[in-house]
């Protein structure tokens, strides 16, 4: 943040042709989840392509995505509050209103795809603190709680609330870091999936988390600063761009080393001989979507040095980031029910039940809409709160947030 200058936060207005027209869009892009989701409560989701080796489908895919992506979005805050990085205090409010409905939007479409949402008030009230799906409950619920607090120490006016904003600032961060890695523990802890079953789940979707994390939060910054006419600096774009090509090296690393150990293991040979080779759909994405697009792409546009601080090429890395995090979810959540579980190690076994059998499995549209509504309820709210609360900085440019940065070189 430039030296002796205030920053100064407004509702973005006008274009209201433009921003009602967005509104609408999102609108009937979540009334047909909401349709998807009646048809599907009401005929079973046996008109769906899950069956009973495939429950988690493509609606997952998205939940997992959203919800794993709001503590990643929650990161640029983060920077600023608990690391003293001043120059992305300017977008800390969008930071914690992007996570909170990204957070909102995964879990809507978790709720409707479990089937039978009418019984959510049995979750929220009995409990099996045995299961990790009992422990998330708190962590989601606490992250919104957490984050609320923390947007409005930064938000309010009165200096003896505002003097929190740190500490809020520590606490949210810690609290991510609990919630992504009880995500990751929902697969890391069902030992009875070979794809699965792996401590280093956690640190994965960490890793996952602020990558996709940081690619969303580059792409609506950027679009909001386009349709609000507020400049957006080079170097502050690099920066973005830089953090972004850092974390998804990380999460290539780990991806890298989950499998290597798992080839090591002769438990888990068969599964990674689906996933890295003979896995058809599962092994395309795997190396077409995630690595490639989701990999080497946004690395090659990160830190490409004629590509560094120029808004198209990070927007294209976010972009690419985005698709290749829905592949990885794909191959991890779809591709692991896929393979067939290991009931007797060593025995050869086969039954009118499909054991051994590679569960097929093909999406379908309202699966698809259901998934796409999660994502237009976290815009529709994010845009509700850009026009109504001062969440963005009138102005991100480089003189106006750091007068000392010489270009998008300058370190992260």
């Amino acid at each position: 943040m430039a030296a002796g200058k205030r920053i100064v936060y407004h509702e973005i207005e006008g274009r209201d042709g433009v921003y009602y027209s967005l509104l609408g869009l999102l609108g009937l892009v979540l009334a047909g989840g909401l349709a998807a989701a009646w048809r599907m409560e009401h005929a079973g989701h046996v008109i769906t392509g899950m069956s009973n080796q495939i429950v988690w489908g493509t609606p997952h895919v998205f939940a997992v995505f959203l919800i794993v992506a709001a503590s990643g979005a929650l990161n640029v805050a983060s920077l600023s509050s608990v690391f003293g990085r001043d120059i992305y205090k300017p977008l800390a409010r969008l930071s914690g209103v992007l996570a909170l409905a990204l957070l909102t939007g995964g879990l809507a479409v978790l709720v409707l795809d479990l089937g039978r949402p009418d019984r959510l008030i049995v979750a929220m009230t009995h409990y099996n603190f045995k299961s990790i799906f009992a422990w998330n409950i708190f962590l989601y619920t606490g992250f919104v709680v957490v984050v609320l607090a923390y947007l409005w120490a930064m938000m309010e006016r009165h200096q003896a609330v505002g003097r929190f904003t740190g500490a809020a600032g520590m606490l949210a961060f810690l609290w991510r870091l609990v919630l992504t890695t009880g995500t990751g523990s929902i697969f890391g802890f069902l030992v009875a999936r070979q794809a699965y079953d792996a401590a280093i789940m956690a640190p994965l979707f960490i890793a996952m988390s602020l990558a996709f994390g940081t690619a969303l939060f580059l792409l609506v910054l950027a679009g909001t600063c386009a349709f609000a006419a507020r400049p957006l600096g080079p170097a502050l774009v690099g920066r973005l761009q830089r953090l972004l090509g850092i974390f998804v090296a990380a999460v290539m690393y780990l991806v890298a080393i989950q499998h290597l150990t798992n080839l090591y293991a002769p438990e888990h040979r068969g599964v990674e001989y689906f996933i890295l080779a003979g896995g058809g759909i599962y092994t395309a994405l795997f190396w077409l979507g995630q690595v490639g697009l989701g990999g080497v792409v946004p690395l090659w546009l990160a830190f490409h040095p004629a590509a560094r601080g120029r808004l198209a090429p990070a927007l294209a890395a976010a972009a690419a980031a985005v698709a290749g995090g829905l592949a990885q979810l794909y191959v991890i959540i779809i591709g692991g029910q896929a393979f067939p579980l290991l009931l007797f190690p060593g025995r050869e076994v086969s039954s009118s039940f499909f054991d051994g059998a590679i569960a097929a499995y093909s999406p379908s549209a309202m699966e698809i809409m259901l998934g796409l509504a999660g994502v237009a309820l976290s815009l529709s709210l994010v845009a509700v709160a850009l026009r109504t609360l001062p969440v963005l900085a009138l102005s991100l440019a480089d003189a106006d947030i750091d007068p000392h940065c010489r270009g998008p070189a300058k370190a992260a």
